[in-house]
This record gives structure tokens, sequence and C-alpha cells, in this order.
């Protein structure tokens, strides 16, 4: 049994009458347990109605690229969420410096109101005892990566983060695991060309890791280009457990019991 770890129960591209089915699917091919993160203030009660299905939970957050859309206290929004036993996790946040800055922003200007945001974010998780789900992507390099790590480095004494959807090297993984943090793979994992990011996965120790589907998105081979759902997460769980020499129950054994420590999610 394995947890889908980050999905988007409550993205347009699913009808609102086909969750429930989209749910059991997975649940009767052995994904139990589904975390759905919003993404913006209008998501969130759409996610919290999804999440009254105990196999499910929410991670609330303003996605980077969402930023400029939101009020300046939209964590302050978020807050009085945090107590509900649906919550589990403050995110999607973090860092996307691959999509160009919105219009009548520039770059530098829109990047720092992402970090600005990511900063309030880790502030809300500190002050709610909850973790943080971080979002980085770059056109290339890893300077999103580099500047969310070391906003997490101000934090990491009181609060956890995974970096979701990991698609980069070893080098930058073990930066993530010795700052206490945790990694979670996806679709990516399972694409033909990702031969270093499977060598990744053989490295990493026991305990360092999560898996995801960042439903409806990535979808794994050999349904890429497809809309994704939680059901696939165990196509990645295949693929890890070959990569790393494990069974799925022994993979199934040490990554559910990452997702039960990092989202308080109790067995």
């Amino acid at each position: 049994m394995f947890t889908d770890s980050h999905c988007h129960l409550a993205s347009h591209r699913y009808e609102e009458d086909e969750i429930p089915a989209i749910i059991q699917r997975a649940d009767e091919i052995g994904i139990h347990r589904m975390v759905s993160l919003a993404t913006s203030l209008e998501d969130v009660e759409r996610n919290l109605e999804i999440a009254k299905d105990r196999r499910v939970r929410v991670a609330l957050g303003i996605h980077p690229c969402d930023v400029h859309n939101a009020p300046d206290d939209a964590t302050d929004r978020l807050a009085p969420y945090v107590g509900d036993q649906r919550v589990c996790a403050i995110g999607e946040t973090g860092l996307d410096y691959f999509h160009p800055a919105p219009d009548g922003w520039e770059e530098m200007e829109f990047r720092k109101r992402q970090q600005e945001f990511l900063r309030l974010h880790f502030e809300l998780a500190s002050q709610s005892g909850l973790n943080v789900v971080i979002h980085t992507r770059d056109k290339e390099g890893s300077q999103s990566f580099d500047d969310a790590l070391a906003i997490y480095r101000d934090y990491s004494d009181r609060v956890r983060a995974v970096f979701h959807c990991f698609i980069s090297g070893w080098e930058l993984a073990q930066k993530v695991i010795d700052e206490g943090g945790v990694l979670s793979f996806g679709g990516v994992s399972t694409f033909k060309k990702s031969h270093d990011l499977r060598t990744t996965l053989g490295k990493c120790p026991v305990g360092s890791f999560m898996l995801e589907t960042d439903s409806p998105y990535l979808a794994p081979e050999p349904l890429r280009g497809k809309r994704n759902e939680p059901a696939l997460a165990m196509h990645v769980a295949k693929v890890v457990a070959e990569c790393r020499g494990e069974t799925l129950e022994e993979l199934a054994a040490h990554t559910e019991l990452v997702v039960e420590n990092f989202f308080r999610w109790e067995k």
C-alpha cells in the first residue's frame, strides 16, 4: 500500500463528479492515501470538500506561479484552516524561474515576490507545527533550487520541507537530505531518458523520500502525455523499487513511514 504524496484533486482537469471514482481506482490498485495540494485561495474549500473522504488529506498554499494574483495577506487567510484535521501540510509553495514573469512584472521583481511568499509559508508552518511542500523549476541550472534551499536553511531547525517532483542529480538531492529535508519522486523517474534521476533514486537512503504523481500532470510511462491520476503512482512505485533493488513491499514499508512522519498522518 502506497500514498500519493502530491496530487491536485481540485484541478479543473477533473470533473467534480468523477473524483469519487478516481479515489476509488487508486485505492483498489494499492494507493490507499492521497495528499491533495491547494495552489491558491480559490481552491482551498474545494480541496477540503474532497478531503471529507478519509483517504484524502490537504496541503494549503499559494503556488509560486500564482503569487501575483494572491493578496499580500494570503498566508494570513490560510491560517484559520491549519487546525482542521484534514490539513496536513503547508504548500504548494516555492520558486518557479521556468515560466516568465506575468505581464506588468519585471523578472527579478516577480522572483522577489515568490521568495517573500515562500518565507511567509515557512512562518505559517512554523507557527502551526506543520511541514512545507516546495516546488522549484528552472529553464536551466538550479537557481530556483539554490534560492529555495537557502530560505529553507533559515527554518530547518523548526520545519521540514519536501522538494516535490524532484528530477535532479545526487549532488542536489544530498543537499536536501543533509538539511533534514525530504524528496518526492514522480512520473519523471519512469521516463526513458531519466538515467541520472534513477541513479539518484538508487543512492537515496531509506527514510529520505516519498512517491507522488503530481496528477493531473506528468503521467508516468507508459502513459506519458495523458492525464495523470493517483492510481498511476503504482507505475512510479514499480520503477523506483526496481532502481533500488527492492520489492514493492519493502519500498512501501519505508516510504509510508516518511509519509506518516512528514504529514503527521497516523496509520
